[in-house]
Protein backbone atom coordinates (compact mmCIF):
# COMPACT_ATOMS: atom_id res chain seq x y z
CA UNK A 1 0.00 0.00 0.00
CA UNK A 2 1.52 3.36 -1.19
CA UNK A 3 1.17 6.50 1.40
CA UNK A 4 0.60 9.98 0.41
CA UNK A 5 4.22 11.88 0.94
CA UNK A 6 4.33 12.98 4.82
CA UNK A 7 2.31 10.25 5.94
CA UNK A 8 5.38 8.80 7.86
CA UNK A 9 5.75 12.64 9.87
CA UNK A 10 2.11 13.34 10.23
CA UNK A 11 1.98 9.42 11.99
CA UNK A 12 5.02 10.31 14.22
CA UNK A 13 3.29 13.75 14.49
CA UNK A 14 0.26 11.96 15.95
CA UNK A 15 2.26 9.19 17.76
CA UNK A 16 4.11 12.24 19.60
CA UNK A 17 1.24 14.18 20.60
CA UNK A 18 -0.49 11.17 22.45
CA UNK A 19 2.64 10.23 23.92
CA UNK A 20 3.37 13.35 25.52
CA UNK A 21 -0.54 13.48 26.59
CA UNK A 22 -0.21 10.05 28.13
CA UNK A 23 3.16 10.92 29.90
CA UNK A 24 1.44 14.42 31.20
CA UNK A 25 -1.43 12.10 32.33
CA UNK A 26 -0.43 9.09 34.28
CA UNK A 27 3.65 9.36 34.38
CA UNK A 28 5.72 7.70 32.79
CA UNK A 29 5.71 4.69 35.18
CA UNK A 30 2.00 4.79 34.91
CA UNK A 31 1.56 4.36 31.12
CA UNK A 32 3.00 1.51 29.16
CA UNK A 33 3.75 1.20 25.39
CA UNK A 34 0.26 -0.48 25.23
CA UNK A 35 -1.36 2.52 26.79
CA UNK A 36 0.38 5.01 24.95
CA UNK A 37 -0.47 3.36 21.55
CA UNK A 38 -4.01 3.22 23.02
CA UNK A 39 -4.20 6.97 23.34
CA UNK A 40 -2.22 7.45 19.78
CA UNK A 41 -4.83 4.92 18.27
CA UNK A 42 -2.60 2.98 16.60
CA UNK A 43 -1.23 -0.88 17.52
CA UNK A 44 1.85 -1.20 19.31
CA UNK A 45 3.28 -2.44 16.91
CA UNK A 46 3.16 0.79 14.82
CA UNK A 47 4.47 2.75 17.79
CA UNK A 48 7.43 0.85 18.04
CA UNK A 49 7.56 1.81 14.43
CA UNK A 50 8.45 5.25 15.40
CA UNK A 51 10.04 4.77 18.86
CA UNK A 52 11.90 1.91 19.39
CA UNK A 53 11.42 2.59 23.10
CA UNK A 54 8.77 3.97 26.05
CA UNK A 55 11.67 6.19 27.12
CA UNK A 56 12.83 7.05 23.40
CA UNK A 57 8.76 8.49 23.31
CA UNK A 58 9.45 10.28 26.45
CA UNK A 59 12.65 11.68 25.53
CA UNK A 60 11.01 13.04 22.30
CA UNK A 61 7.66 14.24 24.49
CA UNK A 62 9.83 16.08 26.48
CA UNK A 63 11.75 17.49 23.76
CA UNK A 64 8.93 18.89 21.95
CA UNK A 65 6.69 19.98 24.91
CA UNK A 66 10.04 21.99 26.16
CA UNK A 67 10.03 22.84 22.67
CA UNK A 68 6.03 24.21 22.15
CA UNK A 69 6.81 26.25 25.54
CA UNK A 70 9.94 27.83 24.08
CA UNK A 71 8.01 28.36 20.99
CA UNK A 72 4.81 29.66 22.98
CA UNK A 73 7.25 32.16 24.72
CA UNK A 74 8.68 33.92 21.45
CA UNK A 75 5.22 33.84 19.76
CA UNK A 76 3.96 35.93 23.22
CA UNK A 77 6.99 38.64 23.58
CA UNK A 78 6.03 39.09 19.57
CA UNK A 79 2.34 39.69 19.62
CA UNK A 80 2.53 41.10 22.61
CA UNK A 81 5.96 43.32 22.67
CA UNK A 82 6.41 44.72 26.49
CA UNK A 83 2.95 43.38 28.01
CA UNK A 84 4.64 39.68 26.94
CA UNK A 85 5.39 38.74 30.86
CA UNK A 86 1.78 39.59 31.71
CA UNK A 87 0.19 37.57 29.38
CA UNK A 88 2.55 34.60 29.36
CA UNK A 89 1.75 34.75 33.72
CA UNK A 90 -1.63 35.14 33.35
CA UNK A 91 -1.93 32.68 30.65
CA UNK A 92 0.65 29.40 32.71
CA UNK A 93 -1.61 30.59 35.72
CA UNK A 94 -4.82 30.23 33.78
CA UNK A 95 -5.58 27.72 31.21
CA UNK A 96 -2.38 25.89 32.12
CA UNK A 97 -3.47 25.23 35.31
CA UNK A 98 -7.09 24.74 34.86
CA UNK A 99 -6.81 22.85 31.69
CA UNK A 100 -7.13 18.51 31.27
CA UNK A 101 -3.58 17.49 32.76
CA UNK A 102 -3.08 15.71 29.22
CA UNK A 103 -2.87 19.23 27.76
CA UNK A 104 -0.71 20.74 30.38
CA UNK A 105 2.80 22.76 30.45
CA UNK A 106 5.60 19.88 30.27
CA UNK A 107 7.52 21.45 32.42
CA UNK A 108 5.27 21.50 34.96
CA UNK A 109 3.84 18.38 34.37
CA UNK A 110 7.01 16.40 33.39
CA UNK A 111 9.84 17.78 35.43
CA UNK A 112 8.87 15.49 38.71
CA UNK A 113 9.51 12.77 35.46
CA UNK A 114 13.00 13.73 34.91
CA UNK A 115 14.24 13.99 38.07
CA UNK A 116 13.72 10.40 38.74
CA UNK A 117 15.31 9.78 35.24
CA UNK A 118 18.97 8.74 34.03
CA UNK A 119 21.39 11.08 33.00
CA UNK A 120 20.49 11.26 29.83
CA UNK A 121 16.90 12.31 30.24
CA UNK A 122 18.11 14.94 32.78
CA UNK A 123 21.38 16.20 29.61
CA UNK A 124 17.81 16.57 26.90
CA UNK A 125 16.05 18.52 29.95
CA UNK A 126 18.83 20.63 30.67
CA UNK A 127 19.69 21.27 27.41
CA UNK A 128 15.94 21.85 26.62
CA UNK A 129 15.08 24.34 29.24
CA UNK A 130 18.06 26.50 28.47
CA UNK A 131 16.55 27.12 25.29
CA UNK A 132 13.00 28.30 27.22
CA UNK A 133 15.23 30.57 30.07
CA UNK A 134 17.24 31.93 26.92
CA UNK A 135 13.67 32.78 25.14
CA UNK A 136 12.23 34.30 28.28
CA UNK A 137 15.60 36.01 29.58
CA UNK A 138 15.47 37.82 26.23
CA UNK A 139 12.08 39.52 26.89
CA UNK A 140 12.88 40.78 30.54
CA UNK A 141 14.34 44.00 32.04
CA UNK A 142 17.86 43.62 33.41
CA UNK A 143 20.99 45.25 33.60
CA UNK A 144 22.81 42.10 32.85
CA UNK A 145 22.42 39.24 30.83
CA UNK A 146 23.68 37.38 34.19
CA UNK A 147 20.55 39.01 35.72
CA UNK A 148 17.83 38.63 33.16
CA UNK A 149 18.79 34.40 33.24
CA UNK A 150 18.13 34.44 37.13
CA UNK A 151 14.77 36.69 36.39
CA UNK A 152 14.07 34.09 33.85
CA UNK A 153 14.88 30.91 36.24
CA UNK A 154 12.78 32.23 38.79
CA UNK A 155 9.83 33.21 37.01
CA UNK A 156 9.59 29.93 35.48
CA UNK A 157 10.47 28.22 38.71
CA UNK A 158 7.56 29.85 40.45
CA UNK A 159 5.04 29.44 37.52
CA UNK A 160 6.01 25.76 37.10
CA UNK A 161 5.78 24.90 41.03
CA UNK A 162 3.22 27.36 41.62
CA UNK A 163 0.46 25.18 38.95
CA UNK A 164 1.66 21.78 40.51
CA UNK A 165 0.38 23.14 43.89
CA UNK A 166 -2.57 24.92 42.51
CA UNK A 167 -3.52 21.16 40.44
CA UNK A 168 -2.49 19.37 43.52
CA UNK A 169 -5.52 21.02 46.14
CA UNK A 170 -8.89 19.85 45.34
CA UNK A 171 -10.87 23.39 46.60
CA UNK A 172 -10.88 25.56 43.46
CA UNK A 173 -10.92 28.82 45.68
CA UNK A 174 -7.47 27.50 47.29
CA UNK A 175 -6.41 26.79 44.26
CA UNK A 176 -7.08 30.42 42.47
CA UNK A 177 -5.69 32.01 45.45
CA UNK A 178 -2.70 29.67 45.30
CA UNK A 179 -2.53 30.95 41.71
CA UNK A 180 -3.12 34.70 42.45
CA UNK A 181 -0.35 34.77 44.92
CA UNK A 182 1.87 33.32 42.48
CA UNK A 183 0.45 35.96 39.83
CA UNK A 184 2.11 38.89 42.02
CA UNK A 185 5.39 36.97 42.55
CA UNK A 186 6.05 36.42 39.36
CA UNK A 187 5.44 40.38 38.11
CA UNK A 188 7.26 41.07 41.08
CA UNK A 189 10.35 38.84 39.74
CA UNK A 190 9.92 40.41 36.31
CA UNK A 191 9.70 44.15 36.77
CA UNK A 192 12.29 44.01 39.80
CA UNK A 193 14.93 47.00 39.07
Amino acid sequence: MRYKAGHKEEARAKMLAAAGRGFRRQGFGGIGVDGLAREAEVTSGAFYGHFSSKGEAFKAALVAGLEELRVGVETLRAEHGAKWIEAFVDFYLGQKRTCELGASCALQSLTSEVQRADAEIKSVFESEIEGVVAAVADGLPGRSRKEKRARAWALLSLLSGGVTMARAVADKDVSAAIAAACRVAALNVCTEA
